[in-house]
């Protein structure tokens, strides 16, 4: 189904297809829950959005939807995220392969300091990925990340001499050139200018026809630009001690959280009450 904007908000399909589906999910860092029970689905070809204050668990779901967490020492997860119906965290799941099918674009952009060319050809090479050509994948990967016509004449220059936004684009067309099926994006946008901003989020609309995106971002006016569904993660104090674990609050369409939320503490977040 094609996704259209409608307003300020985008109009998400009435029914999702799920791509990935967490249940009952806590994650511990040691004996610290840093997420307690947790549900929700992302479905395909779509953008959602996880939203919150600081402290309340986003980036931990997150990075916990491709195995990220498990290069964290002591960070274990408890639950069941399921990706394309299998357990990623079942005993016999290759977590290299995880990360290929779910990729990650970090807040700052990190291209590797390699030239342009190799930086996406890095994935394909170190993963042993079959490509007929690999100018082409290459071609292809900085094309579908808009990035192509800006550098096309300097494929052999270092990736460290691109601006902030070209950079971050880069490290998209590096994560698409390993052809994962979902994108996740931790704060994308957090160190980019507005002009730079825009062209990410319309890059993300352009993705999202071949892609499901999972983004968290603090700006909520992009959540409303770009996101079909979103979740609201807040942080509760743990009795004692003063840790906070993260709960996620509520889940729907963008549309219906930003315009009709179910929970007063989104609406406060959201009129910005608090967070």
């Amino acid at each position: 189904m094609h996704l259209r904007a409608t307003g300020q908000h985008q109009v998400a399909p009435e029914v999702m297809r799920p791509i990935m589906e967490v249940e009952n999910v806590d994650v511990y860092y040691g004996d610290f829950r840093a997420v307690s029970e947790v549900n929700l689905d992302f479905g395909l070809n779509e953008i959602t959005a996880l939203i919150g204050p600081s402290g309340c668990g986003k980036s931990t779901i997150l990075r916990s939807l491709n195995r990220m967490n498990d290069l964290i020492e002591g960070a274990r997860v408890e639950g069941e995220i399921r990706f394309h119906g299998e357990n990623i965290y079942g005993k016999d799941v290759d977590p290299i392969e995880v990360r290929r099918r779910i990729g990650m674009v970090f807040q700052k952009p990190n291209p590797f300091p390699k030239s342009i060319y190799d930086n996406i050809a890095y994935g394909p090479r170190v993963t042993g990925m079959k490509v007929q050509s690999m100018d082409d994948l290459v071609e292809d990967s900085l094309t579908r990340a808009a990035l192509w016509d800006e550098v096309k004449d300097k494929l052999k220059q270092s990736a460290l001499g691109l601006s902030g936004g070209q950079q971050q684009r880069l490290c998209i067309a590096r994560a698409i050139s390993v052809r994962p099926d979902v994108i996740l994006m931790d704060e994308p946008c957090a160190s980019l200018d507005p002009i730079a901003t825009m062209r990410i989020e319309d890059l993300m609309q352009e993705l999202r026809e071949h892609y499901t995106i999972v983004i968290v971002t603090h700006n909520m006016q992009q959540a409303a630009r770009v996101a079909d569904r979103t979740a609201f993660f807040t942080a509760q104090p743990s009795e004692g001690n003063g840790d906070r674990t993260g709960l996620l609050v509520e889940y729907g369409t963008t549309a219906q959280i930003f315009e009709d939320p179910q929970d007063k503490r989104t609406e406060d977040y959201i009129s910005g009450r608090f967070g």
